[in-house]
């Protein structure tokens, strides 16, 4: 038996660069012209991402660059510091008023962002 040709040496295949590209869409999967795109309203107190920002009090120091902040309405978020914070060497005390972000994934988990005072 003889072995089948290799494809050695084969260009590979071009692309037509007029076919539509991707989508669902049956007319090449982009949307149509004259539709505008939905907004949304955002809310005050998230940030892009959708994190929620807010303003506590350090209440306990714990192990690992970890802490415990009070926000004004008494909920208390166990929270870690944030890169920026860990590259500039900031040091955070019980009592220092800093900035949090809360994930809206985790409400009981927090990154410290900024010190106040």
């Amino acid at each position: 038996m003889a072995n089948p040709p290799s494809n050695r040496g084969a260009k590979p295949q071009q692309r037509n660069n007029n076919a539509p590209r991707g989508g669902s869409n049956a007319r090449g999967g982009a949307r149509p012209v004259n539709s505008a795109p939905v907004k949304q309203k955002k809310v005050v107190e998230e940030d892009s991402e959708g994190e929620i920002e807010m303003e506590g009090v350090v209440s306990a120091v714990l192990a690992g660059t970890m802490f415990r902040v009070k926000v004004a309405s008494g909920h208390e978020f166990l929270a870690h510091i944030s890169g920026k914070m860990r590259k500039r060497f900031i040091r955070l005390v019980v009592g220092d008023r800093v900035k949090i972000e809360v994930s809206p994934y985790d409400m009981s988990k927090a990154r410290i962002t900024f010190r106040l005072n």
